[in-house]
């Protein structure tokens, strides 16, 4: 049996004839904590946490959260939020090696993705694609591989409050942010780094920084994956401009889980794309 396994990140709960894991990351405060999976209620948890003044922060899928995951496979493929900002994919690799020491007849091959979210979403797509086309397990983890260099992630990010609370940004900058409705628009970096690449004020300016980003990249119509946090307005605005742009582009929208949640806020905007 063939398995995909990808952590919460991804915004994927299950998919329909296809053996597919979700391990869950957690959410936590020090009076509160939200595991990532179907029972998780994030409109209590963006409420809580746009009021906390303390320290908030993220755990990762344990070893054995991974190797549960794995259970059952003769191949597995496994993908992870960027390694950058997280341990989920040292937890899943280390996973990897200690399932198939027990199970030697057993593939596994772990992704890192350098990412989160909707590039993420592209991701574990492309690798079902490949699977069903019947390649060999190293020939999809190749041509996966290599998809990964024609993806990109870009959001808008109307609060950076919990990355601030988590100490990833300063925060007297993430108050000025707050006060002064200043969006930031970004990417995830080579490196699998939050990038900053501009300021916009209101949603036009928004949506014209996802275009100008693509345009910049040269998307020519491939597929398009936008994740959203309660704002389902501005993602469906922004889909429809797309389409006006690339009629031919393959585009989805759908809310983000808890993980995505937390990072991008309340607002917030994740775009995944594929460029030739």
């Amino acid at each position: 049996m063939v398995k995909f396994v990808t952590d919460s990140s991804c915004d994927l709960l299950s998919i329909p004839d296809v053996s597919f894991v979700s391990a869950p990351l957690t959410i936590r405060t020090a009076k509160e904590q939200w595991i990532d999976d179907e029972n998780i209620d994030i409109h209590h948890m963006l409420n809580t946490l746009a009021s906390y003044k303390g320290r908030s922060y993220t755990s990762c899928p344990s070893i054995e959260d991974w190797m549960k995951a794995y259970e059952g496979g003769d191949i597995v493929y496994a993908a992870t939020l960027t390694s950058a900002l997280s341990g989920t994919y040292n937890a899943a690799m280390a996973a990897a090696h200690q399932y198939q020491a027990a199970h030697p007849e057993v593939k596994i091959h772990v992704f890192d993705t350098l990412s989160t979210g909707p590039e993420l979403h592209l991701l574990m797509e492309k690798l079902m694609e490949l699977n069903e086309k019947g390649l060999s397990f190293e020939e999809v983890c190749v041509q996966a591989q290599d998809y990964l260099q024609h993806t990109r992630l870009f959001f808008s990010l109307q609060s950076v409050h919990n990355l601030a609370q988590n100490g990833r940004i300063n925060k007297t900058i993430a108050a000025a942010i707050g006060l002064l409705g200043i969006r930031i628009f970004g990417t995830a970096s080579e490196k699998g780094e939050l990038e900053p690449l501009a300021k916009c004020r209101g949603d036009k300016k928004v949506i014209s920084e996802f275009i100008g980003q693509l345009r910049k990249h040269g998307f020519s119509g491939g597929k398009l994956r936008i994740s959203h946090v309660e704002n389902p307005e501005l993602a469906d605005t922004l889909a429809n401009q797309l389409k006006k742009l690339w009629p031919q582009a393959d585009i989805l929208t759908y809310p983000a889980r808890g993980l995505c949640s937390y990072y991008a806020e309340r607002g917030g905007i994740l775009l995944g794309a594929e460029f030739n």
